[in-house]
């Protein structure tokens, strides 16, 4: 099939699989004699399960290291158990930032009740003082987005 008909059947962007091959994470398709890519039906079963995985939040290269154990089906699977527990606990570690990311913008959220003007809003100076010099020290929090 050729690549738009590969990207309608595995519900993706035709850029996505363009970027899927150049990351190795689908083999290269083959080149017809008009220099078409043609994929066959394994790159579909593949997408199908990179796509899983994303939906999973899992980083491409945990997908890499699932897609090399998926490719030893004699091996054991503990290394795919390890792997999930380490996704595991990096979605619980960015579950408990993005509560005291939550708690904070309610925080801020609440220094603005009022309908005031703009050099008077509460939540733009409180995020002026997160910034100040004496809080320099400190270092700002930044949530993960992606592992």
């Amino acid at each position: 099939m050729r690549i738009g008909d590969l990207a309608q059947a595995a519900g993706i962007a035709v850029e996505t699989i363009r970027f899927y091959e150049r990351e190795g994470l689908i083999p290269a398709a083959r080149r017809a004699d008009n220099n078409y890519r043609v994929y066959a039906a394994a790159h579909l079963d593949r997408l199908v399960f990179i796509r899983h995985c994303r939906s999973l939040d899992m980083s491409l290269d945990e997908i890499r290291a699932l897609l090399r154990l998926r490719e030893q089906p004699r091996r054991g699977c503990e290394g795919v158990s390890l792997l999930l527990d380490e996704h595991i606990g990096h979605l619980t570690r960015r579950i408990r930032e993005l509560r005291s990311l939550q708690k904070d913008l309610r925080a801020l959220r609440a220094r603005c009740d009022a309908p005031d003007t703009v050099d008077q809003c509460g939540i733009l100076s409180g995020l002026d003082s997160a910034v100040a010099p004496e809080d320099s020290k400190r270092p700002l929090r930044q949530v993960v987005r992606a592992h």
